[in-house]
């Protein structure tokens, strides 16, 4: 098969960037059925756009920098900070019904870290969702686009040192589609976590595919945990919007202490790496912790919060009446595939979007309602980029897998369970180098016995992270070391890695892909 761009995931970043590479023919590899099974789709939280009478580009920026911790690269910020409105306008523009006041105009909310109200919502607590329906039903109706479900990605086909390709596995059949662009978008890695607000497929396969196709990725110890998932024993767990403690909601321990308001300056709405540890540190003291928006929201819960309110009534009770109980849960990753400006990989021919990419945006710690914004603008820039790329030479090389395994086997759900496990006590809110070390051994053992590429690549991602996190020998952002606990100005500087850096070498040689001319 034979296409113009050849796009791995269909969240909104793989959507958007197939959208606006029209009319180039465009293939877009789901490995669920359209619209499920992303985590773009279960986003509650909204878009951040500085809207307001009161704001500006300049202090999202400076939001956005704080909550970063140190390392985010300024240019990417300003550029994605400025970029926002025309954002919002295209989505407007593709149908995307934004909350609105009674005149007309966007209902901006407040959420962790923001100094304004900048939030665009939909339907309350339920943005991703809406803008996946926008764009699902352009893409649909798009002659360029060929939307392909139920698919395995598992390898990038590298001809003459650049991205060609993308061999897909349908069951037991094996397939290769070939363009002159190869885009990864496969969201994040939250499943890779016991406790996740994120689809538990999740698991990385994008930062696996890129590493295997020798791209180098940076910032990937940088795993944020959402400090506020409904706790109820669902895996995954359902998310409990920080727009709730953007409206007053408060956390509370078992005594009922507010005790957020002494740690930060902003309390509740303090950026999420505080607020993740200071609930997790109250958890490991054997006290549970809840959400109570009894007084500040009440009784216009189910009409301002609807997705929320429904988990909970799900779940037994209602939040009118009765406090949320929350945990943190890992949630999104601001480590990736290193990118560009432009959302170009290290290796020619492939971009990466979204949260498999590292833009350099989010640096140690996201700002809140900043992801679905950067998913759109660099679906735009990488869109452009491609267009104004000199296309190769037509062809299509012949191939073979560089993994010999099942896409699956029947004891990968154990396996998991046990990846899963490890992570969350070793690789988790807080970290420290005797366990980091136990981890990435006990995760290499994994890839080396790994019984289907499913296995194999959870497992190269999970020791991939587990490496960077042993590396950066101190505390920064979503980054926190016991035996390091404080920040060093000295390592004041994003991370890189490669998968040589895991391997000896001659198994990393064994494992890269092979075309056969």
């Amino acid at each position: 098969m034979r296409t113009g761009a050849v796009i791995v995931g269909a969240g909104i970043a793989g959507l958007a960037t197939a959208l606006k590479l029209a009319p180039m023919p465009v293939t877009v590899l789901s490995a669920m059925p359209l619209g499920s099974g992303v985590a773009s789709a279960w986003a509650q939280g909204g878009i951040a756009a500085a809207l307001g009478e009161d704001d500006g580009p300049e202090l999202h920026a400076v939001d956005t920098l704080e909550a970063a911790a140190g390392i985010a690269d300024r240019a990417v910020v300003e550029l994605v900070a400025h970029a926002a409105a025309d954002c919002i306008a295209d989505l407007v523009a593709l149908g995307v019904r934004f909350d609105r006041h009674t005149g007309g105009s966007l209902r901006l909310g407040r959420e962790g870290g923001h100094h304004r109200n900048r939030i665009v919502h939909a339907a309350g607590d339920a943005t991703g969702g809406e803008i996946m329906r926008a764009l699902l039903t352009a893409a649909t109706a798009s002659p360029s686009i060929t939307l392909v479900e139920d698919v395995v990605a598992e390898d990038i086909v590298v001809c003459d040192g650049a991205a060609c390709g993308v061999v897909f596995r349908r069951g037991a059949q094996a397939l290769c589609v070939t363009g002159d662009a190869v885009v990864l978008a496969t969201g994040g890695l939250g499943g890779l976590y016991l406790r996740t607000s994120n689809p538990v497929s999740a698991r990385g396969r994008g930062i696996a595919l890129a590493a295997r196709a020798g791209a180098m990725l940076a910032d990937l110890e940088f795993v944020q945990f959402h400090p506020t998932a409904l706790d109820v024993g669902l895996d995954p767990m359902p998310l409990v919007t920080e727009a709730l403690r953007g409206a007053g909601a408060v956390l509370v321990d078992d005594s009922g202490t507010q005790f957020m308001a002494g740690l930060h300056p902003l309390a509740d709405l303090a950026p999420r790496d505080i607020v993740a540890r200071a609930v997790w540190r109250r958890h490991q003291a054997g006290s549970r912790i809840w959400l109570d928006a009894r007084r500040a929201v009440g009784t216009a819960f189910p009409e301002r919060f609807p997705t929320v309110y429904a988990a909970c009534r799900a779940a037994g009770f209602d939040p009118v009446a009765a406090p949320i109980p929350i945990a943190p849960a890992a949630h999104y990753h601001m480590g990736g595939v290193a990118v560009d400006d432009r959302a170009r990989s290290t290796v020619p021919g492939l971009w990466a979007v979204g949260e498999c990419a590292a833009t350099g945006l989010h640096g140690a710690n996201r700002l809140a309602s900043n992801s679905l914004l950067e998913a759109l603008v660099f679906a735009d820039r990488a869109a452009a980029d491609i267009k104004g790329t000199t296309r190769r030479a037509a062809g299509v090389p012949k191939w073979r897998p560089s993994q010999q395994l099942p896409a699956s086997h029947p004891d990968d759900s154990a396996a998991l369970l046990r990846l899963r496990r490890l992570m969350s006590t070793s690789v988790g809110i807080e970290r420290d180098a005797s366990r980091l070390h136990a981890a990435r051994a006990e995760l290499q053992r994994m890839r080396r016995t790994a019984s289907s590429t499913t296995m194999a690549d959870a497992a190269l991602a999970a020791a991939l992270i587990t490496t960077a996190a042993l590396r950066r020998e101190e505390s920064r952002g979503s980054h926190y070391r016991r035996d390091f606990p404080q920040s060093v100005p000295a390592l004041a500087r994003r991370s890189v890695l490669a998968l040589r850096d895991l391997d000896d070498g001659r198994q990393a040689e064994s494992r890269k892909e092979e075309v056969v001319s």
